[in-house]
């Protein structure tokens, strides 16, 4: 075996280790979450995250080398995530990639985090039909299940992208790798953080996304009325701090039951994916394209899927979904992201010196000229 990408993530409380052939072909990927680790302080505490990456990342390569058969001596390059993200998280990640790389002298290609997970839903078939394709999730299949019809003509660019995490929430149009123009995104708080900021005051814990998401499907509709921030901007941008607002409003009315509570877990869900919805499908719909693709944690969401997937129907329109384990922050889309940059003639390689670049702040339609 020769020629292997050995990707590394680390921008917050994720370590994802993961091994892609040069075509892009997924052979094995780890992962180790913080979740636990930050459930008693509500929140991913910076220092820590950076503590426990430098913990996990040898065993995890280990386990991923082991998993695919490979050794260190059939890696051609390392790959890692350069930004955006925590600085002391992203500055662990960076510093074993490059060290890693400059022991076995092979060259290091800083990623961009939000380049790797637009480009994720590509990975699905890639490793599954021996080349790089989407798999398109359809009103017919289980929502949460990539679909696996090989009917389905091979998509192409353009595509719209809907890239919505804990940190983000933009739409893009991809006309190609690394060509990307923003067409819009939150304003605030991005939709991930609206969910866990919700669940905290639910008293729901951390992660709050996927209990608040749980407690929702208990809820019943027509109970509350909360907004629908932006809706009818004219615009695709979003907004979503006025949601929470009006949440905490409500629960200073009156003391609130079980049932109550998920009543207002159930109302609020349907706000952010109906927003989240209309504007992915309405940027799609504007862009002429007929794919769109759906990326980031809260694209786990099944009610967010299920809208999208209605949409679609009526729009004649395919979207497209990384596997569910891929969804979160991992290692896999980075040495994913790493081989389709290779194959375009877009990487840069680290300095021979061992100095590398992290950066925290970094713009997607910075991507291409900073690479």
């Amino acid at each position: 075996m020769a020629h292997l990408i050995l990707g590394i993530e680390s921008s917050c409380d994720e370590t994802g280790v993961a091994l892609c052939d040069g075509e892009g072909r997924l052979l094995a990927h780890a992962l180790h979450t913080q979740a636990a680790m930050h459930e008693e302080y509500g929140g991913v505490v910076p220092e820590l995250a950076s503590r426990d990456h430098i913990r996990r990342l040898v065993p995890l390569t280990e386990q991923v080398l082991g998993k695919a058969g490979a050794t260190r001596q059939d890696l051609l390059a390392v790959a890692y995530t350069a930004g955006p993200g925590l600085a002391g998280a992203l500055l662990v990640g960076a510093s074993f990639a490059c060290a890693l790389a400059a022991a076995l002298r092979l060259p290091a290609w800083p990623i961009h985090h939000l380049e790797a997970h637009l480009l994720s839903p590509l990975l699905a078939t890639a490793s599954e039909s021996g080349r790089t394709g989407f798999v398109a999730l359809r009103a017919s299949n289980e929502l949460g299940c990539a679909g696996k019809d090989r009917s389905l003509p091979r998509t192409e660019f353009p595509f719209v992208a809907l890239l919505v995490s804990g940190g983000h929430t933009q739409l893009i149009r991809v006309a190609g790798i690394g060509r990307y123009e923003l067409l819009g995104e939150t304003v605030d708080d991005a939709a991930g953080e609206a969910f866990d900021k919700t669940a905290k005051l639910l008293d729901l814990g951390y992660p709050g996304g996927p209990a608040l998401a749980a407690l929702a499907e208990r809820g019943r509709p027509g109970v509350f009325a909360l907004p629908r921030p932006m809706l009818r901007s004219g615009d695709f941008d979003f907004s979503f701090s006025g949601l929470k607002t009006a949440v905490l409003t409500q629960l200073r009315r009156q003391p609130l039951d079980e049932q109550a509570r998920a009543d207002l877990a159930y109302e609020f869900q349907e706000a952010v994916t109906e927003v989240l919805a209309a504007k992915a499908l309405a940027a799609a719909r504007t862009a002429g394209v007929r794919d769109l693709v759906v990326a980031g944690g809260v694209g786990a969401n099944r009610r967010l899927r299920a809208r999208l997937a209605e949409g679609a129907m009526h729009q004649k329109l395919r979207v497209h979904h990384p596997p569910l384990e891929l969804c979160t922050d991992n290692g896999a889309m980075i040495a994913h992201a790493a081989a389709l940059r290779r194959q375009a003639g877009l990487l840069a390689v680290t300095t021979g010196d061992g100095a590398f670049d992290i950066r925290p702040r970094w713009s997607l339609t910075e991507v291409a000229s900073a690479q």
